[in-house]
């Protein structure tokens, strides 16, 4: 295959938020893939409220779905917005949203055990007479 193929096929096989470094100089694309991101997620968050409002799927499901949504939102933001792709050069991007994650889960789940702990510890009485002490 000589060059001029691949670069045709590159320009097929390639992620939605992904941009070739000749795309950054046209306006036109890059503004068309922030568009059709926000169309992708303002027709999803609506989608969110609709469901959420209408009696079409069976009411314990409810939340299975608002949550796959909700991922599927992410999804979204990560490729459109963030540019996070699975090409080689976009490694850097992915090793810094996955240490974000890690530091956030990490904060979010030790506050839980921090409060759990210190609720299962403190009788009724003690966190009586502290409140009453403010």
């Amino acid at each position: 295959m000589n060059e001029e193929e691949y670069s045709k096929r590159s320009d097929i096989d390639r992620a939605p938020g992904d941009q070739n470094e000749d795309e950054d100089l046209d306006v036109v694309k890059g503004v068309r893939g922030y568009v059709i991101g926000l169309i992708a997620a303002s027709l999803l968050t609506a989608a969110s409220f609709w469901f959420a409002t209408t009696d079409l799927i069976y009411e314990p499901g409810l939340p299975v779905f608002l949550v796959a949504l909700a991922i599927g939102q992410m999804g979204v933001h990560l490729v459109f917005f963030l540019h996070i792709t699975t090409g080689p050069d976009n490694s850097n991007n992915v090793l810094a949203l996955a240490f974000g994650t890690l530091i956030v889960a990490l904060v979010l789940f030790g506050s839980i055990w921090i409060m759990a702990h210190l609720n299962h510890g403190m009788s009724n009485g003690q966190m009586h007479d502290m409140m009453r002490g403010m």
